[in-house]
């Protein structure tokens, strides 16, 4: 490779969120960066696809704690509002049970405290000692280590004693039911690892932090979905003079003495850089796109011993003329089975497909009209399954079907007589994040968030396995979601020099 031509090129593999993110620190540093994705589309598990007028956003819709995408912006010499129009939801989201009682959650203090009386009056005490618990872990936990490089052993042993002191080896449900007496104010206080991914019966307390995350920060939606943040992301780093290649495979990171030195796409075409960001799951990174390198650490019997995340069953839809229908549902609703510690039993541990199930269910055409056509609505039901690890993995291809009509049968006491009103269509299983997002056993956010498969313990942001080979996005240091997956980029910022002044990109200014 000749350095003087190359020194300051980069290489981002994957343009989801973590990878663009990635690509705006590098390009705000320098660096002639080359972005490439497998799909026809930026975002990663935060695409979308259109049908008949239908938008559907595949994957996160809750926009939690912005100021991560205002400094990212900041840092390439732009205003995130400008090019983002985000919207605060008041409430946050409602949660329903079965015998007919709800919950919702919004960021002011005196509607929750009258929430909670309502709900549970004997649990107006705890559940203000559940908050203070959060505001704790908010400072250790988040203040303390989500934007801080975490590749060496020393950052996470001296946490170790705030961690023993907030009883980190405690579970966020063991935490909530320290404070809380009543089943379904435990479930609210608890579930929200879910969204990243863990399982909140083994999940650390200090994912409590998430309550505080939301109260102090509130909950958001971007206009044209999480797609939109994504589509202004790639213009910064077009903008930048980053290039952003879709439809492109890459089958090998390439190495030599130890050193990265750029990547092989399936199509044999070869990009040469000494800096290459993988922004595709650690998993894949390490045991496809490393297949045949030494690694020392991120062997593939390592890889197999983790545990992931769970999978997911999401059915996207559209319906027509119910634009007025269903008034009483809102833009985020979480409907809990009438199993909460069961379900996740079944999920997590067993591996079981359980006949019963709790749903989110999305109607961004509430707030967002450009997501389906006037007058009409557009859903999304996403219930958390067993990924595809164990002997017995589900065949999708024969349930998907079948689970289907469960999901709708469920679906029907929230928004009766949809059926009648279907135009259009989607569904994917474990199987298609396997496929589509290229994640490891078709989980739904990488590696599970556990306690010794976080921080130091989690593939690392600095790659161990070669120099000049980065890690972004859910399967490294933060983890998964938004805040997570933005910080991971915001980590290798701080990891990675400025690009050499030789041949340094000249900053085309934002339009």
């Amino acid at each position: 490779m000749d350095s003087s031509q190359n020194a300051d090129k980069a290489i981002v593999i994957g343009a989801g969120l973590g990878g663009l993110a990635a690509a705006m620190r590098l390009g705000a540093k320098g660096y002639r960066v080359t972005v490439l994705d497998k799909l026809d589309v930026v975002g990663g598990r935060a695409s979308s696809i259109s049908q008949q007028g239908h938008r559907f956003d595949l994957g996160p819709t809750i926009v939690t704690v912005p100021q991560v995408f205002e400094k990212l912006w900041d840092a390439c010499g732009r205003d995130f509002h400008k090019d983002v129009d985000l919207r605060p939801m008041d409430p946050f989201y409602e949660i329903r049970w079965p015998d007919g009682s709800t919950f919702s959650a919004c960021g002011d203090e005196e509607r929750m405290r009258a929430e909670v009386s309502r709900l549970s009056p004997g649990d107006l005490k705890g559940y203000l000692r559940f908050l203070k618990d959060a505001e704790r872990r908010f400072v250790v936990g988040y203040e303390g280590m989500v934007a801080k490089p975490m590749h060496k052993a020393w950052e996470t042993i001296k946490v170790l004693p705030e961690f023993a002191r907030l009883r980190a080896d405690r579970s966020i449900l063991g935490l909530a039911k320290r404070r809380v007496k009543d089943p379904r104010l435990q479930m609210a206080l608890s579930f929200h690892p879910l969204f990243i991914g863990g399982d909140p019966m083994n999940v650390t307390s200090i994912y409590a932090l998430v309550s505080h995350l939301e109260s102090t920060f509130g909950v958001h939606y971007a206009i044209g979905g999480v797609q939109a943040m994504a589509d202004a992301m790639a213009k910064v780093i077009r903008q930048q003079g980053g290039d952003i290649r879709l439809g492109q495979v890459v089958k090998d990171i390439d190495v030599a003495q130890g050193a990265a030195q750029g990547v092989t796409l399936q199509n044999g075409e070869t990009l040469a850089a000494p800096l290459v960001v993988s922004n595709a799951d650690a998993g894949h990174t390490y045991k496809t796109l490393m297949k045949d390198k030494p690694r020392k650490r991120w062997t593939d019997r390592k890889l197999d011993s983790r545990r992931w995340s769970m999978g997911l069953f999401v059915w996207y839809f559209g319906t027509k003329g119910t634009k007025g229908k269903w008034s009483d549902v809102g833009h985020h609703t979480i409907m809990s089975g009438p199993r909460y510690e069961g379900l996740l039993r079944d999920i997590f541990i067993k591996g079981h497909l359980a006949d019963d199930m709790s749903l989110y269910v999305h109607r961004p055409s509430v707030t967002d009209p450009t997501v389906a056509p006037e007058g009409d609505d557009t859903f999304y039901a996403l219930s958390p399954v067993p990924n595809l690890a164990g002997k017995n993995p589900v065949d999708w291809q024969a349930e998907a079907p079948e689970y289907r009509k469960k999901v709708a049968k469920v679906l029907q006491d929230l928004i009766p007589g949809f059926e009648d009103h279907l135009t259009t269509d989607v569904i994917l299983t474990p199987e298609d994040f396997r496929d589509r997002y290229l994640s490891p056993h078709g989980a739904g956010f990488s590696i599970e968030p556990r306690i010794l498969q976080s921080a130091w313990f989690r593939p690392h942001n600095v790659s161990e396995e070669a120099k000049g080979l980065f890690l972004v996005g859910a399967g490294t240091h933060p983890g998964a979601g938004l805040p997570g997956v933005v910080s991971s980029a915001e980590v290798l910022g701080k990891l990675v020099p400025d690009a050499p002044v030789v041949n340094r990109v000249t900053k085309i200014a934002a339009e």
